[in-house]
């Protein structure tokens, strides 16, 4: 096996009171393509500069492979003093590196290399930067969310060129099909500590759940053995105060490990505040044009929306999608055509631009308006700390300015802010940037209970995949085409991709009622009679086992046991032995049972 590259080893961080790494591994092999998973706060960013040499960890050490190069990609570049996209790139390359390779990649990305990057688009800030680290054709790329602000295009460009590329990977990302498509291995980050498994994302979530289910397991058995100590420390003590002292020393040291037990963090409780129910008719769009000076954006377009669709709006940075959203909605006027708006619509917004938040206001205050300490949240006000533990912010943050929050925690702020407005009509601006993968979930499964009408401009094509019910997508000279389904049904009947201008399919009906209906769901999952059977049996055997490992324990406590009768001390030991095996697999079945139980009923 080859030596690694890059090999970081008991890293050690702590950042107030709880230690944000606790003896972090990583080792990253040549070719290695790693991806890097974490909740939003657990350390990854941090993790990948001490690995990028930027950051000095309290303790432990960073190894670096003599002349293997680095370059690492961070969530916001610094473009300092260059005045130049071209400057910027080329600034970064080492002495012996080809120059026209800085020129070739920002054409690639759509640059000239001639921008000011004062006047730069999150977009183009991030193609920018991506030159620059791709450019010198570096050993160990570590790339911090590189996919944020990019389109749909260039997204699958990046894809394909870092595919491409014998460097070794470390990704950080929340988009699931570009971690998906890249990464061989995955590095979980959680609670401080790393754990590595050889295989790709696509495996990761499944191997994640079965860790926590045997974790929680083991703190199920923990607390009963816990309570079994204290119930012997009443009821049981013995004369032998050898043993006693002991025994209370390992019911110590069992309390001891439950208290410093760090649990997952929990999830994010994301939900919309609902209006009153809206018409059936939301949008009626029929020949909307729009232009910008000869640039048409958006060229006879004609839909009709529903309550209850979800619509994902798609297609190249500067495609016109924003203005398409302001035409469907109202907030810009067509030069051609008309739109109808139906009744009783209720409209919540999230604009990707969060530069829109004040930096040096708080938390609490970007919340409530910086008026009093309550959220209005559905028209009712709820208190600010509450509202914030919904979006997983710590009591403690109430006071911290917007400035020092991360792009995950800016990215839930501004959901706060959205969700808290009674809506029958959500319309989401890229609302996945920054946000981490739990979270994503939550989002998800909160856009599915939603009962009013989504429309999501993005470009993470899982979470449209698993959201949207039409993509409307655009065509060239300002024609856009709505198709049924998600991302990945729009890539099959349209027959190419959004780069190419050949095969394009055929409009897709613009009736709803004419869409095929959506597949029949699977049956839901049932208890079966002896798993039924189990789940009401098991309490009671659990408790006879316990009265039995009471009751033989009392035999055990005599201290002249052994001398005066050991076949009886013998057999009582293996008994004893025995009825604990029995009551683990009984605890340990009981628990699977109820675990399954509650998802069922979730589900």
């Amino acid at each position: 096996m080859a030596p690694p590259l890059i090999q970081l080893k008991d890293v050690r961080l702590t950042f107030g009171g709880t230690p944000l790494l606790s003896g972090v591994e990583l080792n990253v092999a040549p070719g290695e393509r790693v991806c890097l998973i974490g909740r939003n706060g657990s350390g990854k960013s941090t993790l990948l500069k001490i690995a990028a040499g930027l950051v000095e960890p309290d303790g432990g050490t960073r190894f670096v492979q003599p002349g293997a190069t680095v370059r690492y990609l961070p969530q916001e570049p610094d473009f300092g003093d260059h005045k130049t996209t071209l400057a910027y790139v080329e600034a970064g390359l080492a002495p012996g590196d080809d120059h026209h390779q800085a020129r070739y990649l920002l054409e690639q990305l759509g640059l000239t290399g001639e921008e000011n990057p004062v006047n730069l688009s999150g977009g183009e800030a991030r193609r920018a930067a991506l030159a620059r680290v791709l450019a010198p054709s570096p050993d160990i790329l570590l790339l911090d969310e590189p996919t944020n602000h990019l389109d749909l295009t260039t997204i699958e460009w990046l894809e394909k060129e870092l595919d491409s590329r014998r460097s070794a990977l470390v990704l950080i990302s929340h988009d699931r099909r570009f971690l998906t498509n890249l990464s061989r291995s995955t590095a979980w980050l959680d609670r401080g500590r790393i754990k590595q498994i050889d295989r790709g994302f696509a495996s990761f979530e499944s191997w994640r759940d079965e860790v926590l289910a045997e974790e929680e397991r083991d703190q199920h058995k923990l607390d009963r053995k816990i309570v079994d100590e204290e119930h012997w420390l009443r009821h049981g003590v013995s004369g032998r105060r050898k043993r006693n002292v002991k025994r209370l020393a390992n019911l110590h040291a069992l309390r001891d490990q439950r208290r410093n037990y760090r649990g997952t963090a929990g999830s994010a409780n994301l939900a919309a505040a609902e209006a009153e129910q809206s018409g059936k008719l939301v949008i009626e769009a029929k020949g909307v044009t729009k232009a910008y000076g000869e640039r048409p954006i958006v060229e006879n377009f004609s839909t009709r929306i529903q309550r209850g669709d979800r619509l994902g709006i798609i297609g190249p940075n500067g495609a016109g999608k924003t203005t398409l959203v302001n035409l469907l909605t109202g907030g810009t006027e067509p030069d051609s055509g008309t739109v109808r708006l139906g009744a009783n619509l209720e409209m919540a917004t999230l604009d990707q631009h969060r530069e829109s938040l004040d930096p040096k206001s708080t938390l609490a205050e970007a919340l409530t308006g910086g008026r009093g300490d309550h959220v209005m949240v559905g028209g009712k006000p709820k208190h600010v700390v509450g509202y914030m533990k919904d979006f997983l912010f710590a009591q403690e943050q109430r006071g911290t300015p917007l400035e020092v929050l991360s792009g995950g925690e800016r990215g839930r702020l501004m959901l706060a802010r959205a969700l808290a407005k009674p809506s029958n009509l959500l319309v989401l601006d890229e609302p996945t940037n920054d946000l981490d993968l739990e979270t994503l979930d939550v989002l998800e499964e909160m856009l599915g209970d939603y009962e009013g009408t989504v429309i999501l401009i993005s470009h993470d094509r899982d979470f449209l995949d698993r959201v949207v019910t039409s993509v409307i997508a655009p065509e060239g000279n300002g024609k856009w085409i709505e198709y049924a389904g998600g991302y990945s049904d729009m890539l099959g009947q349209r027959g190419a991709d959004l780069k190419r201008e050949t095969a394009k399919a055929q409009p897709v009906a613009e009736k709803k009622e004419e869409r095929p209906a959506a597949p029949a769901s699977a049956p839901k999952r049932r208890l079966s009679f002896n798993e039924k059977h189990a789940l009401e049996t098991l309490p009671k055997k659990i408790d006879t086992l316990h009265a039995d490992i009471a009751k033989l324990q009392r035999v055990l406590d005599d201290p002249n046991l052994y001398a005066k009768d050991r076949k009886k001390f013998d057999d009582t030991s293996t008994a004893i032995a025995k009825a604990h095996e029995e009551l683990s697999a009984a605890e340990e079945r009981w628990l699977e049972l109820e675990m399954l139980r509650e998802e069922i009923e979730q589900a």
